[in-house]
């Protein structure tokens, strides 16, 4: 006979005044009863001496995906043995919250939140959390369950599936691991990666048929195609040293090309017949006491220098092309496999650029050498036209004198708003080809099928795909589907390309783009897997038009469940230096983890960014980001006055590197904001010019032919550490120890102003980490500690920053 019982799951927040009303679940997820049995009793004790119990068959091994597919009941049968039951329920947070777990009525039994057993006091990070209760026994009949939260309706339940973004979904899950395709446009390499909650990936590529896009193997190498045709190739380890491996996709025959290939980084001839390597000579060693020999000598690895080599896969011989004390670095190969471009570089430092590089096409069956371009400044990737007579490169608006400047007189162009040029290898004679192009170029290649250069680009808010004509100078978008596309890969003989993207509403997609066609199909969806069930943010573009007269671009996220009649902090998030901030959903700065905790997260692109035309970004020059923190203050209030929900005394501003400079700067300038977050930012100019590692190289384009002797004004008077006095908004200071583009002086020696002035302020510094914070649970924890200082002083609850870094008596 079976019994119906009912099961009442009391969850009781209480405030810091009085008990708040229960919320009592009166529908569950069940699965069971699993009958169990008494095992055959071998001894009558085990090897630690214990005799059998039966609440030992409770820790019984049984998955819990049943009640992932359960539906809701609102009474679990009872058993007339004893018997495992399992029941989930959901509950979920967007604030940090702590709260008492009691399960009454029970004599076995253990829960699981989000797979992990907890009981007592439960640290609820904001999200959606599954809890699984598994009980043994007959019957529950006096079961009950609580959920006491540490303050007044920070819990509540959820029974429609659906989950909100959270630190675990922007951190763990599935996106992609490359995609590239192949030399004929055949095949497609899609990786497919998929991040696990102890932060390792496993990766593994799938090869598709690019016309219908079939899958047609699957391998766990990581595979580069070869020059020309259908075949991949990897590097395999065996007992004879490195082989050189190439394959078939369709049928995986495969095929030795070479053994015993030597260690370092290579490129494959056209004809599969040799190797041209990158290789280095280590640089002279000095003992613990050693001379500095230029500022760059601080940096390890500079003394060592890089050279190329010729590898014959027929005879194991390497031929050294290029000798010497200053660098030479391979660029690219002809589609003939006659020629080689590589570049050289030297250092001038009374000058600037402080850095001056050299171009070569070398003969290589001659080793003759034609030099087609000779000290050129802030120049950066060079690439042969299909027929090598010549060459593709980036570079910045005064590369070349200047051919490419688009600026006001009087303006210094930003060097990072990139442009490409062609070299003509006969005469060098240069043409600029982005000079009327608004975008910046990231990267940019050159097709063989249809004569077109391919252009990935920073395009306002979005990165972007465009194709240009090298004749015309005619430039086109395709139409990608995504406003992040960081990358693509083009097939050299095909009309076809691949890429993946994302936008603020959804994380990676893999595309192919059929560049004749104009047409893209989508090839998997990354995104559908990782993000499904997720309540994502609603996002829209926002611009306005400075006092200045300048149409400022931006774009911002709002909360899940948003509520036009409710109010909303608002955290402002910017870079303020030479690049835009993008539209992209998975990342540090992604806004739907940010929106998902009930703020608006605005994101603007002030004056002196790339990727809105050379007069544009040349604002960056030489102004110390004065104009660029009035646009973001301007930008702030205009955004308030157009969206009414915004609660104006709940505002935090926040970013890092120069942007992180720009907090420091922001709060030296008005009260505007409730508080504010500088991670790795500069708070002196001077010091960071000269200790960063890139500090003076930097200053080159931020600073152009401007310094701490000359100008002052940008050093000194624009420096927020002697503004320190004028800071009166609580401040947070992150920090990598072992930052050398932005060195953790920077922050402690603000920290120390804003402390001995008394002000508001912390300090978290997260050892190991350099400039960027990429070890994975360091990450995450500070990610939690930018989350829980927002929390504090914008939700008015500090509890999670309390439980981070609890009050010291020191």
């Amino acid at each position: 006979m079976k019994r119906i019982l009912s099961l009442s799951l009391l969850l009781i927040a209480v405030s810091a005044v009085s008990l708040a009303q229960a919320v009592n679940v009166t529908s569950f997820r069940y699965a069971g009863p699993y009958a169990l049995q008494t095992p055959y009793m071998v001894d009558t004790v085990n090897v630690d001496g214990s005799k059998f119990e039966v609440k030992s068959l409770l820790r019984t091994n049984l998955s819990v995906e049943a009640l992932r597919t359960a539906a809701y009941v609102s009474a679990v049968p009872a058993s007339d043995e004893d018997a495992l039951h399992l029941i989930g329920f959901t509950s979920q947070n967007f604030l940090y919250t702590k709260a008492d777990v009691k399960v009454e009525g029970l004599k076995d039994w253990f829960l699981t939140m989000d797979g992990k057993e907890v009981s007592g006091k439960v640290k609820m990070e904001p999200g959606t959390h599954e809890f699984v209760l598994r009980f043994l026994g007959k019957d529950a009949d006096s079961l009950k369950i609580s959920l006491t939260p540490d303050k007044e309706g920070k819990i509540s339940l959820r029974e429609d599936g659906r989950r909100i973004y959270s630190l675990d979904i922007n951190s763990m899950g599935a996106g992609h691991g490359g995609v590239s395709i192949s030399a004929d446009g055949k095949y497609i390499c899609l990786g497919h990666k998929m991040t696990l909650p102890d932060g390792k990936a496993n990766t593994y590529y799938e090869i598709l048929r690019a016309a219908d896009g079939k899958f047609v193997t699957r391998t766990s190498e990581r595979i580069s195609w070869m020059p020309t045709g259908s075949a991949y190739w990897y590097t395999r380890k065996g007992l004879e040293g490195r082989s050189l491996i190439c394959a078939d996709p369709e049928t995986g025959v495969e095929k030795v090309l070479g053994t015993g290939i030597p260690e370092g980084w290579f490129t494959i001839s056209p004809a599969g017949d040799f190797l041209l390597f990158n290789l280095r000579t280590d640089g002279p060693k000095e003992g613990e006491v050693h001379q500095i020999l230029t500022p760059d000598d601080r940096q390890t690895g500079w003394r060592d220098r890089g050279y190329i080599a010729r590898y014959d896969l027929a005879t194991g011989l390497m031929q050294p092309l290029t000798y010497g004390w200053h660098n030479a670095w391979l660029c690219d190969i002809s589609a003939d496999g006659s020629k080689m471009l590589f570049s050289t570089s030297r250092e001038r430092l009374t000058k600037r650029p402080s850095s001056l590089s050299s171009l070569y096409v070398m003969d290589l069956k001659t080793l003759e050498v034609n030099c087609i371009m000779e000290d050129e400044g802030f120049t950066g990737s060079y690439s042969f036209s299909p027929d090598a007579s010549q060459v593709l490169v980036t570079g910045g608006p005064d590369s070349f004198d200047g051919i490419g400047r688009d600026v006001l007189e009087g303006q210094i162009p930003n060097q990072y708003d990139v442009q490409a040029y062609l070299i003509n290898v006969a005469d060098k004679s240069v043409k600029p080809l982005t000079k009327d192009f608004a975008p910046s170029v990231d990267n940019a290649v050159w097709s063989r099928a249809d004569g077109k250069i391919y252009l990935s680009v920073e395009d306002k808010d979005c990165k972007s795909l465009y194709r240009l004509d090298p004749q015309s100078l005619k430039t086109e978008k395709l139409d990608g589907g995504e406003d992040y596309i960081p990358s693509f890969d083009l097939a050299p003989d095909a009309n076809m390309l691949v890429y993946c993207g994302q936008s603020l509403e959804n994380s990676d997609r893999a595309y192919k783009y059929d560049t004749k066609k104009g047409r893209r199909t989508l090839l998997y969806d990354f995104s559908a897997e990782r993000l499904g069930g997720v309540d994502m943010g609603k996002g829209d573009a926002y611009e306005f038009t400075s006092s200045r007269g300048d149409l400022i671009n931006g774009f911002y996220v709002l909360p899940p469940d948003f509520d036009p009649n409710k109010k909303y902090p608002l955290l402002v998030h910017y870079y303020g230096g030479c690049s835009p901030s993008s539209r992209y959903c998975v990342g540090a700065y992604s806004p739907q983890v940010y929106a998902a905790q009930g703020y608006v997260f605005y994101v603007i692109n002030p004056s002196g960014a790339a990727g809105f035309g050379q007069e544009f970004a040349a604002r960056h020059v030489n102004t110390a980001g004065d104009v660029v923190s009035d646009d973001i203050i301007e930008g702030t209030r205009r955004f308030c006055e157009d969206h009414p929900y915004i609660d104006t005394t709940k505002i935090g501003c926040f970013s890092a590197s120069y942007g992180g400079f720009m907090t420091q700067l922001l709060l030296t300038k008005t009260d505007l904001y409730a508080t504010g977050i500088s991670h790795a930012g500069i708070s002196d100019h001077t010091s960071y010019w000269g200790e960063g590692y890139w500090g003076y190289s930097y200053s080159q384009v931020s600073m152009a032919d401007s310094y701490p002797w000359t100008r002052r004004d940008l050093y000194v008077d624009r420096s927020p550490l002697y503004n320190a006095d004028k800071i009166h908004t609580p401040l947070l200071f992150l920090h990598g120890s072992a930052d050398t583009n932005v060195p953790i002086g920077e922050s402690i020696q603000m920290f120390t102003a804003l402390k001995l002035l008394g002000a508001e302020t912390a300090f978290v510094v997260v050892d190991g980490e350099n400039h960027g914070v990429y070890d994975y649970a360091k990450r995450r924890q500070w990610l939690r500690t930018i989350f829980a200082w927002f929390s504090k002083y914008l939700q008015d609850d500090d509890t999670w920053w309390n439980e981070l870094y609890p009050q010291k008596n020191l």
